[in-house]
This record gives structure tokens, C-alpha cells and sequence, in this order.
């Protein structure tokens, strides 16, 4: 099947690429093979000067990637840029410190010299998402390649002209040819890349569904799996929180990149003595948002990225709605061209509604009011899903509880969650397991070898 890159504000095909047919795909399987095995050889010097000069070129180009991102999925151009630079900063940072995070570890023994090597796993297969096409790109690609592996891009179907110029931009910057490879390829030539045995390694951005079934097939080919998966993330409002930030930061996490995010605030619990007074802030500053054309530099919220997405939501929201929720604003699917949903606001919402069970993928915010903080740590645990919480209070003990008993992999307290390349990031429950980013994220990919000299 042809992989298109359609305009998700006009519904315009841009272009249209044939999957690497069998031949294709084994050619460049066995070129990330052969140049593995030299480029495991390279220093770190080396390495990081190449890195240096990606991250360059993305800067200087930042102009022309930014348009094409905001082209293929709907992201408006200012952020779009923001990302293009961000990618940039990932790049830098790992650069900078791969070779002070992967030195051998000296370990006191009997022996005259015992210490820990970490060695490059070989090639790593990345399947990733179209959300964030440059940045959950390049953040798996910098560590791991500064580590000393190469890489095999699966990308999202949607955005195959960000993924040709990723690869082109490694390959500007003088990576050696096999270090970054894109594998234009369908979903169904994924297995048999897990089962071949020169991948080693595999990372997956996308929905739990798809991380079961790669994790079984990497497992039962044994290799190392780091998943990112699906977020419910809490966002909760106690009576000490600072309202006006905390309705600014509401409003920027439910909607940037139009709600299409795995560490987007989707719950909201408010403590009931200021819940009324949220509401009151929250609902116009969600209305007050500008929907448009994605490439105009004062849109706040773009299109969605594909017409299924839109769909699904707009299904969940009414499903929930009969079920008894109330609809504060938007709602519905807005008319003309192009894959666009309002700002939205669900509130009362039952125990058996989506908005109370599922991901909701797009800027739907669903409000719920507790009585406490045992009730706000309690209705945020109770989902299956666990990536990341933002937390609004200036109670020290509040705080310290929160970090404590919430059952996910990063608590930002009044800021809102973001993945930055200094700290891990990564889920528990069914979002995922493995970590990205920080010293944690480069060792994801590397084998630990003891070195015991008597």
C-alpha cells in the first residue's frame, strides 16, 4: 500500500512513496550491519562532532523543517520551529555528555582492577510516532548513536516527508553511510525486521496495543524492548494552587499540538473549594483560543492529524455524554475543510464513560471535583494508565505525598510535564516501561560487561 502525506488542515494529498519493496529492505539491513560494526570503533570525540553538526543544521534549517512539520500533521508553525530547535538541544546535550555518562565504572574489589564497560548493542529498531516527528525522533537517535549504535527509522505513516529529511540531515551532517537509515516500509514488514538477528534492539513510541505486540515479538526473539505508550496524565488543582497559573498551564497542556500528546494533561481534578472558581477561568480560556490555519503564526490550535482521529474522539465524547456527562464547551467536530475539533470541556463525568476509562487523543479536558487530597491521589491512580502528573499546591506536605503515592513515572509540581534531555522520561503501568532522556536514557541501548582483573 502507497504511504501518503496528506494536509491535515485541507485534506490535500502532498505526495505519495512506495513502500521499500523486500530486496530494498534487506539491502539496508545489511548496510546497518556493516556499518555497525565501524561505527562501534569511533570515539566519542568523534561521534559528537557529527552530533554537533546535526544539531547545526537543524538550527540553520529550522525555517524550512518547521513548515514541512506543520504541512504533515497539522502542528502550527510556532511550535513547530520550537521543536525543530528542541531536537537541536538533544542533539547538544548528548554530544556533550555520551562519553561522560558511558566511562567505565570503577568497582572497589579483591581483584587488582574490577570495573563495568558499556558497549553499543548494535542496530536498534525505532518505531515512532507522528506527534512529535522530529523530537521522539532524535531523541531516541542522539544517545543511541552517541552511544555507538546505528538506526533503523520506522516511522509513522503519515509524516514520511519528515522522516526523508531526518535521514537527510544525518547524512548532511557526515554521519557514515548505515549509521541513520528511514525504512519507508507498511506495518505488516515490522515482524519480520524484529526476527531478524542483525537488529538487536527495539524502541516503540504508540498505543499499548502496539506495544504488546512488539514486546511479544521482541521477546520471543530476545531482545531489549523501551516502550513509551499511552497517558491519562492527572492534573490536580489543591485550594493552596496559584489559580492563575494554574488555569494558564491547564489550558497549554490540554491543547498544544491540539491535544495530540502522550504527556498532555487529560484529567483534571480540582479540589472542590476551588473547583467552581476554576471552571469559572478555565471554560473562556479554552474558548478564547484561536482555531485555524496551522501555518498562521497567531493559530493556537491547529487541525488534528488525521480524519480516524478525529472520528474516534468526537465518538468517545458523545459516548460519554450519553452516559451523563455535561458539555461546558465544544463538543463536536467543527465544519468545512480539513480535520479540525474545538477546545472542550467534559464535566460530572460517570465511572463507566470513556472520558473516565480511556485516552482521549485531542483537546477534550475532563474535569472531575474531590473532596480532598486522599481522594485526588485516589481517582488520579485509578486508571491503567501511569506516564506523567502535574501537581498544583504550595502545601509542602501535599507535595511531598503526591510525589510519593502517584503511580506514575515523572510528578511535575506546579509546572506542567514536559520531556526535557536532562531527566529520564518514561511510564509505568500500561505506559510503557524503559527510559528516555537523562543518563538512564543513553544506557537503554548499551551492553554492561564486568571486567575482573586478578
Amino acid at each position: 500500500m502507497a504511504i501518503q502525506s496528506i494536509n491535515p488542515a485541507t485534506g490535500q494529498v502532498l505526495a505519495t512513496f512506495e513502500p521499500l519493496d523486500p530486496s530494498a529492505l534487506e539491502n539496508r539491513l545489511a548496510e546497518a550491519w556493516t556499518a555497525f560494526a565501524l561505527w562501534k570503533t569511533t570515539s566519542f570525540s568523534e561521534r559528537g562532532k557529527l552530533m554537533e553538526r546535526a544539531a547545526d543544521i537543524l538550527e540553520t534549517q529550522a525555517g524550512q523543517l518547521g513548515p514541512l512539520m506543520t504541512a504533515e500533521m497539522g502542528k502550527p508553525v510556532r511550535s513547530a520551529m520550537d521543536e525543530i530547535l528542541k531536537s537541536a538541544r538533544g542533539c547538544r546535550y548528548y554530544a556533550q555528555n555520551a562519553e561522560r555518562f558511558l566511562m567505565d565504572e570503577e568497582i572497589p574489589t579483591e581483584a587488582r582492577r574490577s570495573y563495568i564497560r558499556y558497549e553499543p548493542v548494535g542496530p536498534v529498531l525505532a518505531i515512532m510516532p507522528w506527534n512529535f516527528p522530529f523530537w521522539q525522533v532524535f531523541r531516541f537517535a542522539a544517545p543511541a548513536i552517541m552511544a555507538g549504535n546505528v538506526a533503523l527509522l520506522k516511522h509513522a505513516p503519515n509524516v514520511p516527508q519528515c522522516a526523508l529529511a531526518i535521514e537527510g540531515i544525518f547524512s548532511s551532517a557526515g554521519f557514515p553511510k548505515g549509521v541513520f537509515q528511514n525504512l519507508a516500509i507498511d506495518t505488516d514488514q515490522v515482524p519480520a525486521i524484529l526476527e531478524d538477528t542483525r537488529v538487536r534492539a527495539v524502541t516503540l513510541t504508540g498505543s499499548d496495543r502496539a506495544g504488546r505486540e512488539v514486546a511479544a515479538r521482541a521477546g520471543r526473539a530476545l531482545k531489549k524492548t523501551v516502550l513509551e505508550l499511552g497517558g491519562s496524565d492527572p492534573f490536580i488543582v489543591m485550594p493552596s494552587a496559584n489559580l492563575d497559573e494554574a488555569v494558564k498551564v491547564a489550558v497549554k497542556s490540554r491543547t498544544g499540538n491540539s491535544g495530540q500528546s502522550c504527556i498532555a494533561a487529560k484529567r483534571f481534578i480540582v479540589a472542590g473549594s476551588v473547583a467552581d472558581e476554576f471552571l469559572k477561568r478555565f471554560v473562556p480560556a479554552m474558548e478564547a483560543l484561536k482555531v485555524g490555519d496551522p501555518r498562521d503564526a497567531s493559530t493556537d490550535l491547529g487541525p488534528m492529524a488525521r480524519s480516524d482521529l478525529v472520528a474516534t474522539l468526537d465518538a468517545q465524547v458523545q459516548a460519554t455524554v450519553a452516559r451523563g456527562a455535561r458539555l461546558l464547551t465544544g463538543g463536536a467536530p467543527l465544519p468545512g475543510p480539513g480535520y479540525y475539533y474545538p477546545p472542550s470541556i467534559l464535566t460530572d463525568i460517570p465511572v463507566d464513560s470513556p472520558a473516565y476509562r480511556e485516552e482521549l487523543f485531542g483537546p477534550v479536558a475532563s474535569v472531575f471535583t474531590v473532596a480532598d487530597l486522599n481522594e485526588a491521589i485516589r481517582l488520579a491512580n485509578d486508571t491503567s494508565y501511569g506516564l506523567g502528573a502535574s501537581v498544583w499546591t504550595t502545601d509542602a506536605t501535599e507535595q511531598a505525598r503526591f510525589a510519593s503515592e502517584l503511580e506514575v513515572g515523572q510528578v511535575f509540581i506546579n509546572a506542567m510535564v514536559v520531556s526535557d534531555p536532562r531527566v529520564p522520561f518514561g511510564g509505568v503501568k500500561n505506559s510503557g516501561y524503559g527510559r528516555e532522556l537523562g543518563i538512564q536514557g543513553i544506557r537503554e541501548f548499551v551492553q554492561i560487561k564486568t571486567v575482573w582483573a586478578a
